[in-house]
């Protein structure tokens, strides 16, 4: 979720947008500066907070005001109108705590199983996660699309990807094939097949490729 940096979505001009889970790439351009502030939810956090089933948003952006309804413009006006960082910390601290409190809870099974596969980073037999909760895989994956916005076995995919650009960034090219295993592959040509997937590169381009730096004012905050 962003706040009054001048994206467009079809061709119209918006100043706040919200997203969900992709297992694609996203190319994001952008000319100039610009300010604004960036919340990255867990699906779950993400569920409570926006309040619409997740699957709605998978691979999709949107105007923040389709999730918040009118008090987005509000907020976003009060954002850029505010003498600073700590009083923007603390609008948005009030806003996101009142919609947490009204916002749907995830089914408990979802929740506990989300973190179970996200403490096994992805390498977790999906069968054997709707066992440990008395669910069919059918249900399960039902229920995760609506509370977390994909199934756990593309959500074990990315989970996999995401630890394996983490070693591979701390490599110099010549683990792959053991970071491949370690993370879960059955070997080196289904990590690139991931990486292109999910990347649009392979992973010798990832260590080759530029790299980018975000500056932040003052902090970034998880949710």
């Amino acid at each position: 979720m962003s706040f009054w940096t001048p994206y467009t979505i079809d061709g119209e001009p918006i100043d706040s947008f919200a997203g969900g889970l992709s297992d694609r790439p996203i190319v994001i351009e952008h000319v100039g500066t610009s300010g604004g502030v960036q919340i990255d939810f867990t699906p779950l956090g993400a569920r409570r907070c926006l309040g619409v089933p997740m699957d709605e948003l998978t691979n999709r952006v949107i105007a923040l005001e389709e999730v918040f309804g009118p008090a987005a413009s509000l907020l976003v006006e009060r954002l850029y109108d505010a003498r600073g960082w700590p009083e923007r910390f603390a609008l948005l601290d009030a806003a996101l705590l009142r919609r947490l409190e009204i916002g749907p809870e995830p089914a408990p099974e979802v929740a506990w199983s989300f973190q179970r596969l996200v403490a096994a980073e992805g390498r977790l037999a999906i069968g054997a996660l709707a066992d440990e909760v008395g669910w069919s895989r059918r249900h399960l994956a039902a229920r995760w699309r609506r509370d977390v916005g994909l199934a756990p076995k593309a959500v074990a995919r990315i989970l996999r990807f995401e630890r394996a650009v983490r070693l591979i960034s701390r490599d110099d090219g010549g683990r792959l094939a053991e970071i491949a295993y370690d993370c879960g592959y059955a070997d080196q040509s289904h990590l690139n097949r991931d990486f292109r997937a999910m990347a649009g590169t392979t992973p010798g381009e990832h260590l080759r490729g530029p790299e980018v730096t975000f500056v932040q004012d003052e902090a970034v905050a998880r949710v």
